[in-house]
């Protein structure tokens, strides 16, 4: 099976082309490749192809950075994958794209299902809503993934921060009041193949999904779940959403149901404390 990859270095597209479990041709195009805030060459590309399956695992992802770019960001999460879901489409090629919990408004006290109602709170979350919304027009056949709190040994992420700014502060204050399940791009990685695998054998399959780790936890018990594993001495103060007020607000509830995933494709939700333990062991050998 060849899966046309887009988002090359990206964490999650990092992880799909290391997996070593993985028999399938990859080819993997990075920003240089396939620019997206160039619908149309995204598109055209995949016109061109006779890949098995796709999978956009691209993004742009400046959370803060897209209340000041939100028309750049509705370009590249939005039209692109608008765009790209279309052409794969017209050339039956089933579509997997990636998107994210910042899609709902974190009112709830359940876990997000994905049949639940959205309202994205920042510019990110509406980009990212806009290009689910045109995935799911294309007509194809189309996978929507949504997961949650990434993290890996690539690229920017929650754990390297944290880790880079251990070695500057003895004690750091993380919000407690926002709670999710943090995700190893490894997992999802593995995940995106086993769906990919699917889409390839069987045409009925189509929908949003919900994919993270597992259990359910707040930003500072997770700061502290990386201070254990590293052994280090770090003070860990709670401190609520509104002490650290930020451009882009966040949805305070990010727990997704992952109920559907394990249902359809048979994926559990994987422990993230394991996985967090490969990632440090990772980021030793960098």
């Amino acid at each position: 099976m060849q899966i046309l990859l887009f988002g090359k270095t990206g964490q999650i597209a990092t992880e799909i082309r290391r997996n070593p479990n993985s028999n399938n041709e990859i080819v993997a195009l990075d920003r240089n490749q396939a620019d997206l805030s160039k619908p149309d060459v995204c598109a055209n590309i995949i016109s061109d192809s006779n890949a098995d399956v796709i999978i956009n695992a691209a993004a742009y992802t400046k959370v803060e950075q897209a209340e000041k770019e939100e028309a750049l960001a509705n370009i590249i999460n939005g039209e692109s994958p608008r765009a790209m879901a279309k052409a794969a489409a017209l050339k039956n090629i089933p579509f997997m794209h990636i998107s994210t919990d910042y899609v709902f408004n974190g009112d709830s006290k359940e876990s997000w299902k994905p049949e639940d109602a959205v309202e994205p709170l920042n510019a990110y979350g509406r980009s990212k809503l806009l290009g689910e919304q045109g995935v799911l027009a294309s007509g194809g056949q189309c996978i929507i993934l949504r997961t949650s709190w990434v993290f890996s040994a690539h690229g920017q992420n929650f754990v390297k921060s944290i880790l880079s700014l251990a070695k500057k502060h003895g004690s750091i204050g993380i919000v407690n009041d926002q709670i999710g399940g943090p995700t190893a791009a490894k997992d999802i990685a593995e995940a995106c193949l086993i769906i990919a695998e699917t889409l390839h054998t069987d045409s009925e399959v189509t929908g949003i999904y919900h994919f993270s780790g597992s259990p359910d936890v707040s930003w500072a018990d997770f700061a502290r779940e990386i201070f254990e594993l590293t052994e280090q001495e770090i003070l860990v103060e709670n401190i609520v959403t509104s002490d650290f007020p930020m451009e882009a607000k966040r949805p305070l509830n990010s727990c997704l149901n992952c109920t559907t995933l394990k249902t359809f494709f048979g994926i559990e939700r994987p422990d993230w404390r394991a996985s967090l333990s490969n990632v440090l062991k990772d980021l030793e050998e960098i």
